[in-house]
């Protein structure tokens, strides 16, 4: 399973980049504060050490010159504290076996030294290990052990190292989660308000244009979101009208060609030749059921019907039992009981046409539904050949057939299985067609199921 790090919505990639990039700022704080504090405890430490060493050179030259006039050299109580911190010998002092070495502090000490034109070699530094105190609270930070051969002398002093780093590093947490607190959450509180207008937008975008819902959304959230809803909204309108407009511009144009087609039959009668005659009303029967799918087709989609919550079985039922009753061969068999919300004339002139198709092509039909995950599907199946990808492709869109000559006999005006598309988009589903692998076809009608 791959990992996905980058967020896809818009809120997600707003918190996700703000936290990022606060988390690297943090980073670069929490160098820079760690480089200041190592500095700044080198140069407490180092400093008090090249004091201290300096002073130790100090008190060696007045006793050498004390020494020298043959006078005894006067030690105070301090003095002797002070020197019993301090070596001077020909020999490096000895290091405890767990002291840590600090070539750091090493070369800030030399450094200073230099800076002090006191010429000096070998310096090292060491953290002497702090053993507990019983009775005593111990000073904050670590000791020091500076040592540094000077004029063929080591000389020796200890030092203390000022501690702090689980201070800065608490209080950089601290810090870090104030400026989440701070920033995220407003960051949270904007982007939410761009992307809740936003996630209605796509709801609306991919509702189905068929069900001709033309209700503006309301325009909210920041100026550039509200643009694009009115632009979508003023879109969707336009849309709407077309549709209106090309049910309305069918409607009339059937219905304004059944009167002189109906003139047009009663003159035919008039014609003596029987064969002749014949043709004519074949031709003219072709149209007027021609117009009639045109009329179902306009109608499908301008949802005249109110809807209405019917059990699906008694509907089936119904159907076969009209099939039966004309001799035709379709059946009912595993029928869920289900109640569904649909326009019921609507869906039984779509269930008619799959059902005619049925048995054009593929000798008999069968009816059929089952339930999933809040959709029923109910399936039309026939005994055919079958289709391939490209033949269901082309058969659902409109004039299209599957039996190429136009013979009415041999199948209709290509209009039946448009219709019944137009008729399960405007109840919210869809329609698709499916070959079964051992020959036949199902034309399968996927409904919502509304509590």
């Amino acid at each position: 399973m791959r990992l996905r790090l980058w967020p896809r919505s818009l809120v997600g990639q707003l918190v996700f980049a703000v936290a990022v990039m606060l988390f690297v700022a943090q980073a670069v704080n929490f160098a820079l504060l760690v480089r200041g504090q190592k500095q700044q405890s080198l140069a407490h430490g180092g400093g008090m050490a090249v004091a201290r060493i300096i002073d130790a050179m100090d008190r060696q030259d007045r006793v050498e010159r004390t020494r020298a006039q043959d006078q005894p050299p006067r030690l105070t109580r301090q003095s002797r504290r002070r020197a019993s911190k301090l070596w001077v010998d020909a020999a490096p002092p000895p290091v405890p076996e767990r002291a840590v070495p600090l070539p750091d502090m090493a070369n800030y000490v030399g450094d200073l030294l230099a800076e002090a034109n006191i010429e000096s070699r070998n310096v090292r530094a060491w953290a002497l290990p702090q053993p507990p105190r019983f009775g005593r609270t111990q000073l904050p930070g670590r000791t020091v052990l500076v040592v540094a051969q000077i004029d063929g002398r080591y000389y020796g002093v200890r030092s203390r190292m000022p501690a702090g780093g689980h201070r800065l590093q608490g209080f950089l947490i601290w810090q870090t989660l104030s400026l989440y607190l701070l920033l995220l959450v407003p960051i949270m509180l904007i982007a939410w308000r761009a992307a809740r207008p936003l996630r209605d937008l796509t709801r609306a975008a991919r509702a189905n244009p068929a069900l001709r819902d033309a209700t503006p959304l309301d325009e909210e959230g920041p100026s550039d979101v509200r643009d694009l809803i009115i632009a979508f909204n003023a879109y969707r309108a336009r849309i709407a009208t077309m549709l209106s407009d090309k049910d309305r511009m069918l409607g009339a144009v059937g219905h304004d060609l059944r009167t002189p087609l109906a003139s047009l039959r009663v003159r035919v009668e008039a014609v003596e030749d029987e064969r002749l005659r014949d043709k004519m009303v074949a031709s003219i029967d072709e149209m007027t059921a021609m117009l009639s799918d045109i009329l179902a087709l306009a109608r499908s989609g301008a949802r005249t019907e109110a809807q209405e919550r019917i059990p699906l079985r008694e509907l089936i039922d119904e159907l076969a039992a009209d099939y039966a009753e004309r001799g035709k061969d379709v059946t009912a068999a595993d029928v869920a009981d289900v109640t569904i919300v649909v326009r019921p004339m609507l869906l039984k002139r779509a269930l008619r046409n799959l059902a005619d198709n049925a048995l054009a092509y593929g000798q008999r039909g069968r009816f059929s539904a089952t339930t999933e995950a809040g959709w029923v599907r109910i399936i039309v199946s026939d005994d055919g050949p079958g289709l391939t990808d490209e033949q269901i492709g082309a058969l659902i869109e409109p004039f299209a057939r599957g039996e190429q000559s136009r013979n009415r006999a041999t199948g209709g005006a290509g209009l039946g299985l448009s219709i019944a598309r137009e008729i399960a988009q405007g109840e919210g589903g869809v329609l698709t067609l499916q070959s079964r692998p051992g020959g036949g076809l199902d034309a399968i009608i996927e409904l919502p199921v509304q509590a």
